[in-house]
């Protein structure tokens, strides 16, 4: 077991790039951390780092031994977390990451449901709108919003949203409502940043989709804050249909230029295809399907379920 910490040791020291680093998440002394480090060294006979006042880099051996290594671990957490479920207990850590605004807004009650039937599996939920690489091995799950599916992954469908252009109707009866996409060029839009199409929206003309670069007047990473910022008159905005729910249900905010809106989107639960798959995932994934199929908003049938799909 000695061997096996070290190159856990090492892995970490790659993926967070300094020895102080890992000293903190391991609640080691950076000497202790560089001990195990000349340990894993000097039994395989080969420098793995490149070391510098500066910055760390891997050797060339250090390079291979990385991802076998990493391969190494994975499997043995694969198969502690296999054989867990064996005794029909789930337990341990799962860690997630979602987009800020769907998993500040429907995560946290599916969460809640999930740990109520299995109290002893801990969530990690990160949110951010970047997509992630699931093979560096930071999370287990990833929920996406899109469209567009990365290729080597296992996509399960648990809801669906379409993409809409919202504005209030004090900003309306102040500015008119555009009718044609190009319009958008003469009002104020409220960008939402760091999403999959970057600087465009997308429109359906015909039976093409369309990328539209607006003007805009105010940008945030944080759907909440744009939707605040329509309902306040502010511009006009395009958002998923589940973002602005409550602002449309209030009657703050319209839909405009319904003839424009694209298909609808997918919410994808995904995660990298194993030969073990941890109870801990497993029932987590099915929960969701399951939650998300008995929580839909009955009145414009938000969020609906459909089939799994692997890629």
């Amino acid at each position: 077991m000695g061997k096996l910490n070290n190159i856990q040791v090492f892995c970490r020291i790659v993926e967070l790039g300094t020895f102080a680093a890992v000293a903190r998440e391991m609640n080691l002394s950076a000497m202790m951390i560089s001990k195990y480090m000349a340990q894993l060294e000097e039994s395989l006979g080969v420098a793995l780092l490149n070391r510098t006042t500066r910055r760390l880099s891997l050797t060339e051996a250090g390079e291979i031994y990385y991802h076998r290594g990493k391969q190494l671990l994975d499997d043995f957490l694969e198969l502690d977390d296999y054989t867990a479920q064996l005794g029909r207990h789930v337990k341990g850590m799962l860690k997630i990451s979602a987009p800020i605004d769907f998993g500040g807004i429907y995560m946290v009650p599916a969460i809640d449901a999930y740990q109520r039937e299995h109290p002893d599996v801990r969530i990690l939920m990160t949110l951010h709108n970047s997509r992630v690489n699931l093979s560096e091995g930071s999370f287990d799950l990833s929920i996406l919003v899109t469209n567009n599916l990365d290729l080597g992954i296992v996509a399960r469908k648990i809801a669906e949203t379409r993409l809409c252009t919202y504005a209030s109707p004090a900003y309306l009866a102040k500015y008119g409502e555009p009718e044609q996409i190009d319009a958008l060029y003469s009002h104020r839009c409220l960008h939402y940043i760091d999403t999959p199409h970057k600087d465009y929206w997308l429109f359906k003309v015909g039976e093409e989709e369309t990328k539209i670069k607006t003007n805009w007047h105010f940008a945030s990473n944080n759907g909440r804050a744009l939707c605040q910022a329509a309902a306040l008159g502010m511009g006009i905005t395009q958002a998923p249909e589940i973002s602005v729910a409550n602002y449309l249900a209030q009657g703050q905010l319209v839909e405009i230029l319904q003839s424009y809106r694209i298909p609808a989107l997918a919410v994808y639960a995904t995660y990298l295809q194993r030969r073990f798959l941890p109870a801990k995932l497993t029932t987590f994934v099915e929960f969701l399907i399951k939650y998300f199929a008995e929580n839909n908003d009955p009145s414009e049938d938000k969020l609906n379920t459909r089939e799994k799909t692997s890629i």
